[in-house]
């Protein structure tokens, strides 16, 4: 997870932390700042208004808690929902029932479904059992090899290109061209790639063509420009898709992210998914699972917004990262475990495939 204050947890009374426990889990629930009276009810101990509001001011001094100017209540700063997810916060793990409901989920796709549909029912789900988004990256492995390439005509301007990599993956893409080919022009540009190019590195072949194509002689240069052209095509689709978003419209239920504005930054940075997979690569490298709250993430378009995420693996590495993303006062202690059961499960079913 990210850094916590720059304060230890020793500087809190037992009190202090037990007020600032209520006062975040107060504010999750309902969303509404939270007064002294409220506070010293919902936490059960035996203080007075005057005492609680003698210790709000404490955690406010210490950057944990604000006032909003239209409220006499205080809600959560990004400080005091790290120390609460650090240090505070109770996680219950799912019951086995649902555990076994996501996981039939999953399985039942996974005799005849690809690991892209695999990944995007996965997204869905946690979308669907979190009410925010949800956020699968595709697997990414270290070295895509090029195993075997075949082109196949589905229309004039349309071909379908199926990719055997690695550990005998299938990739499938469809791609538009400018120009119509002919059968026998796909023909030999296949053979050729997969003469030339089978074994190597998928990124590497594109550089590498047209490096080779200052060397050929005449009659080459027509199938070796052909295979520059998919291999623009094929690579840049396959960058396209690097991970699946679902229900992303969720995050429009949230009042504090209903702003016009906040919402337009928030969807451009869905659809232009720099942002998005910046934080996926930084939580692929990290340890474990991470939680992203609101300024942390390094990008104003998540201001409002917590991301959590978890690594899955495939055959025991490392190949892909998933999470929800929804608004800071998410139910930390429910989201969490969602994520981290779906992570195992997600790469067990895409190991067994």
């Amino acid at each position: 997870m990210s850094e916590s204050p720059d304060f230890p947890e020793s500087v809190l009374s037992e009190r202090a932390q037990y007020l600032l426990k209520s006062l975040v889990e107060r504010y999750i629930a309902d969303g509404q700042p939270v007064g002294s009276r409220v506070l010293a009810k919902d936490s059960g101990i035996k203080l007075s208004p005057a005492t609680v509001r003698n210790v709000m001011s404490d955690l406010e001094d210490l950057g944990l808690i604000t006032s909003p100017h239209t409220s006499a209540g205080r809600i959560p700063t990004v400080q005091g929902y790290r120390l609460f997810i650090d240090t505070l916060l109770t996680i219950e793990p799912l019951a086995d029932t649902q555990v076994a409901a996501f996981q039939a989920q999953l399985e039942s796709q996974a005799k005849e479904a690809s690991a892209e549909h695999l990944i995007e029912k996965a997204s869905g789900m946690l979308s669907a059992v979190t009410k925010m988004a949800g956020v699968v990256m595709l697997p990414r492995h270290d070295k895509v090899i090029l195993k075997h390439i075949e082109f196949l005509i589905l229309s004039t301007n349309s071909i379908l290109v199926i990719m055997v990599v690695n550990n005998d993956e299938v990739i499938n893409k469809v791609i538009n061209t400018q120009r119509e080919y002919s059968s026998i022009e796909l023909q030999q540009t296949a053979n050729f790639l997969n003469q030339e190019y089978a074994g190597h590195e998928l990124s590497n072949i594109r550089s590498s063509l047209y490096k080779s194509m200052q060397e050929v002689r005449e009659d080459m240069h027509r199938i070796m420009q052909t295979a520059v052209e998919m291999a623009d095509q094929v690579i840049d689709k396959n960058k396209d898709a690097d991970f699946i978003l679902a229900g992303e419209t969720n995050l429009m239920q949230y009042n504090e992210m209903a702003d016009v504005d906040k919402l337009r930054q928030l969807f451009e940075a869905f659809n232009t998914k720099q942002d998005v997979l910046h934080l996926l690569d930084n939580s692929i490298h990290a340890d474990g699972m991470q939680i992203f709250i609101g300024e942390e993430s390094g990008y104003s378009a998540f201001g409002e917004c917590s991301v959590v995420t978890s690594p899955y693996q495939v055959d025991d590495q490392i190949v892909g990262v998933l999470g929800v993303i929804g608004p800071t006062r998410m139910a930390y202690d429910k989201v969490i475990p969602i994520v981290d059961v779906t992570a195992k499960l997600l790469g067990s079913v895409l190991t067994s495939e």
